[in-house]
């Protein structure tokens, strides 16, 4: 890969509607600490160090243990380290971040539908939608952990 094609920088309004649809489907979510195990779980599908360090630290920052953050790869191995509703969101960001089957599988979508409300649910859809982008941005341009130079 020739180095322009790393070099390109998020345009400032596409940057700006990503942020802020982020930042809205978090709030809708209510519940910052979980929204950053999906965060993290996305971006360890998608192989985002960027993203990972970011999220990693700011799951910190929430009271996250590195317990869980260290399980959250094998997440549903981790026995009670999770909690169902937690498992739920999980489960529905790795089917949604890893479309191999072309639909998220019914089970794993009235799971979390089961957990959260109607719009909880969609509002963490929203954010597994905004990670995938962040991420698929970030690893085509190859950005580096803490990067700051990469939108205008």
């Amino acid at each position: 890969m020739s180095l322009a094609a790393r070099e390109f920088r998020i345009p400032k309004q596409v940057y700006l509607s990503l942020a802020g649809l982020g930042a809205a489907a978090k709030r809708g979510l209510g519940d910052p600490v979980l929204a950053e195990l999906v965060m993290v779980r996305a971006s360890q599908l998608n192989h985002c160090a960027f993203c990972l360090d970011m999220h990693l630290a700011a799951a910190r920052e929430g009271g996250e243990s590195e317990e869980r953050l260290g399980l959250l790869a094998a997440w549903e191995e981790a026995g009670e380290a999770f909690t169902g509703r937690e498992r739920a969101a999980l489960a529905l960001t790795e089917a949604v971040t890893v479309l191999t089957e072309g639909f998220v599988p019914d089970a794993v979508y009235e799971s979390a539908a089961a957990h959260f409300t109607e719009a909880q649910l969609a509002h963490l859809i929203a954010a597994i939608t905004v990670i995938n982008s962040w991420n698929r941005l970030m690893v085509t341009r190859r950005t580096a952990p803490g990067e700051t130079e990469w939108h205008s």
